[in-house]
């Protein structure tokens, strides 16, 4: 399907999954940012939320007053399949994605629509490769997942520090993570069901690496790491185990910018040794907590999803990831910053990204692609311009 034919679909962007917390946030910047004459609308399960939500957008921009509001639910697959039938982008905030999310994909992808969410479970993203990519090539659509804080700063920023290094020579970029806020309730959810089922990562990753391509004549790898100090940065440093270093591998592997041998690792960066051991047995017993299946959900009580802080405490909340790059004899520090990374930046980076693929002249890609290779230097400028900052800290 070409991009021409979905002009003429009914709305350029769907956000589905409005009503939640961070759907309201992501339909909140909308309302204030979209550029005249965006044809948007919103889509959950409950039109009275919608209608409520409406409501408030229409205190942002009066002309909101006359949003289509959409009913679509997870558990009507037809529903879903219209959705992604009538829009050229889907954004969806409706996780855990393992539990809600395949249903969506399939149909953006059999429609030849723009899909767009906020995963970080590295098991759907595995399994969503395997079962649409090869039917999202077919129809154009660009299937882009993880388009929030994960994994948008660490794919785009590894990205960024990658252009300011030579062509064409083998590179080292190393990330280093440090965030003062709350994560959601959808990614606290997303994370304790992913903890619990190690043995089906490892399978849908194995079985991923089965259908995607072989590299040749060039390698991408983003290798376990040992935790360390940094005296790059000044901190130590301890491996995440999140899907960030992963996205940043495939932007890599599909990428002839990051030379014939790259090399990604990804850190948290912590000031003191024993705030650093303190953080590391605390994720042990998280991890070992969501083993046991009361205690799983007992934990995600604590946070829901849909649940979120207050805009003050969303207000004083900030995140930072510094990387270090170095190739050809050159070495170069780069930092992406913004503000509340689990909420308010998170939804300002879907919101953004989905105006990019609606909009802006882009790489003819299509399938399961990263932010890096669907959007690259376009979604940078963009967020740049919406207050997230994109900086050469130094070069030697």
């Amino acid at each position: 399907m070409s991009r021409q034919d979905r002009t003429e679909r009914a709305y350029d962007i769907v956000l589905f999954g409005a009503t939640g917390f961070v759907g309201v946030l992501t339909a909140e910047y909308l309302a204030a940012h979209a550029p005249k004459g965006l044809r948007w609308a919103i889509a959950a399960r409950d039109t009275a939320k919608l209608e409520r939500l409406r409501e408030r957008l229409a205190a942002i921009d009066p002309a909101c007053a006359e949003l289509p509001l959409l009913r679509a639910d997870v558990a009507d697959p037809a529903s879903v399949r219209e959705l992604a039938e009538h829009a050229r982008v889907v954004a969806t905030t409706v996780g855990p994605y393992l539990t809600y999310g395949e249903d969506l994909v399939a149909a953006c992808a059999e429609a030849g629509t723009d899909y767009l969410d906020l995963c970080g479970e590295a098991e759907f993203v595995d399994l969503m490769y395997v079962r649409h990519d090869a039917r999202a090539r077919e129809t154009g659509a660009r299937l882009v997942h993880a388009a929030g804080f994960d994994s948008v700063p660490h794919d785009l920023g590894a990205y960024f520090t990658v252009r300011q290094l030579p062509e064409g020579v083998p590179l080292t970029v190393d990330g280093f993570v440090r965030a003062g806020g709350m994560f959601s309730g959808g990614t606290f959810a997303s994370a304790l069901n992913q903890m619990s089922r190690g043995r089906h990562m490892l399978a849908a990753a194995r079985d991923r690496k089965r259908h995607e391509p072989r590299l040749v004549g060039r390698r991408a790898y983003a290798p376990p790491s040992a935790p360390r100090y940094a005296k790059e940065v000044g901190a130590w440093a301890l491996p995440l185990p999140t899907i960030d270093a992963q996205i940043v591998q495939r932007s890599a592997r599909a990428l002839e910018r990051y030379g014939p041998d790259f090399r990604y690792r990804h850190y948290a960066a912590v000031e003191t040794l024993p705030f650093a051991l303190g953080g590391a047995a605390g994720a042990g017993a998280v991890i070992a907590a969501a083993q046991v299946p009361p205690v799983r959900r007992w934990l995600s009580d604590r946070l829901k999803p849909g649940d979120g802080p207050s805009e003050e405490k969303r207000a004083e909340s900030w995140f930072s990831v510094r990387f270090v790059g170095e190739g050809g004899g050159r070495r170069v520090f780069t930092e992406v910053s913004g503000g509340d990374p689990g909420y308010g930046d998170t939804a300002k980076m879907l919101a953004e990204s989905a105006l990019c693929l609606a909009f802006d002249e882009l790489p003819s890609v299509s399938g399961q692609v990263t932010t890096a290779v669907a959007m690259g230097d376009s979604l940078i400028e963009r967020l740049r311009g919406a207050g997230i900052s994109f900086r050469v800290a130094a070069t030697r």
